[in-house]
């Protein structure tokens, strides 16, 4: 293996391994807010009354929504592509971003290509850059009063599809949280069973631990193949340099066969296990292939002209 099919194959292994990196984190994407019939409430930039759609990163990373659909109909999953190259896509961990369903896409990205009808239940659906799987969905029931949002009651919590985990909110709240917590569970949890702080500082100290040993591992592999290819190279080029020494000390063609076919052996490894004589026979030409006639300097019709001028004279 060299260096450059190596290297090809890291690059092959680091875009596999981001392309699962951003499906994993597109996964945590949700659907978390949904106002219908929108009165007097939030405006978007051009000042306008519309409904609109709140998607909230529930990961620890920021995730980059690009590409993804949104869409009110199960059978056009790709109906609204989130447009590439907008820097404003990217959703910062546990935070939500908002698009309005005002059925003018021109408008910016942030504007969806549908409406809602507050008068219809409707299923609106995230859907991920692959056009096929469904990251979450909710069915929003009809009849909701104005300037009432469906939400969930916690902000990326519950299953997708879960309508148990969503609720009518009198008190909206776009681009921010549902719901204002005083505590995290986690946290507490942590705080119970680690007062002092002691469990976290050893997990700290092995994960470093544990990406420099890898680190290690990954810089002796690169160095041991580089040296591999190095030695081996100096090999091929020191028995082409002993076989022209050979050659201008006028050692035979036998010896100089024999010598270089032990030294692939020995370099590969090979060993016959049968108990076989080789004889290698020098094959001697008998004739001068420089003095075959096809390489006469003239052609048959020049030489005839040429001896019938000597012949006249």
């Amino acid at each position: 293996m060299n260096i450059s099919r190596f290297s090809h194959i890291l690059l092959t292994l680091f875009v596999i391994a981001s392309g699962q990196l951003f499906a994993q984190q597109a996964a945590q994407l949700r659907l978390n807010e949904v106002m219908t019939l929108n009165v007097h409430n939030y405006q978007d930039s051009y000042g306008n009354h519309k409904p609109w759609i709140e998607i909230y990163n529930s990961s620890a990373a920021t995730v980059d929504i690009k590409g993804c659909y949104l869409t009110d109909d199960l059978s056009k999953l790709k109906k609204y592509m989130i447009p590439k190259g907008d820097v404003m896509t990217a959703i910062k961990p546990h935070q939500h971003l908002l698009f309005w369903a005002d059925n003018d896409p021109y408008k910016g990205t942030f504007h969806l290509n549908f409406t809602l009808d507050p008068e219809v239940s409707t299923i609106i659906a995230l859907v991920d850059a692959d056009g096929r799987t469904i990251i979450d969905s909710i069915r929003i029931p009809a009849g909701i009063p104005a300037d009432y949002s469906y939400g969930r009651l916690i902000d990326g919590v519950g299953e997708i599809g879960d309508a148990s985990a969503w609720d009518i909110l009198p008190k909206v709240t776009p681009s921010t949280n549902n719901i204002i917590l005083d505590s995290n569970a986690k946290l507490d949890r942590l705080k119970e069973s680690d007062p002092l702080g002691g469990i976290m500082t050893l997990t700290a100290m092995m994960v470093v631990f544990f990406g420099l040993l890898v680190l290690s591992f990954v810089f002796w592999l690169i160095g041991s193949l580089s040296i591999r290819i190095s030695n081996r190279r100096a090999i091929e080029a020191g028995a082409g340099l002993r076989m022209r020494s050979a050659t201008r000390a006028g050692i035979s063609g036998e010896v100089t066969a024999a010598i270089c076919m032990a030294l692939s052996e020995s370099q590969n490894d090979v060993h016959d296990i049968e108990n076989t004589i080789l004889t290698i026979r020098r094959v001697e030409r008998k004739y001068s292939p420089w003095s075959s006639k096809i390489y006469g300097l003239r052609s048959p019709i020049e030489r005839h002209m040429f001896t019938s001028k000597h012949d006249r004279q």
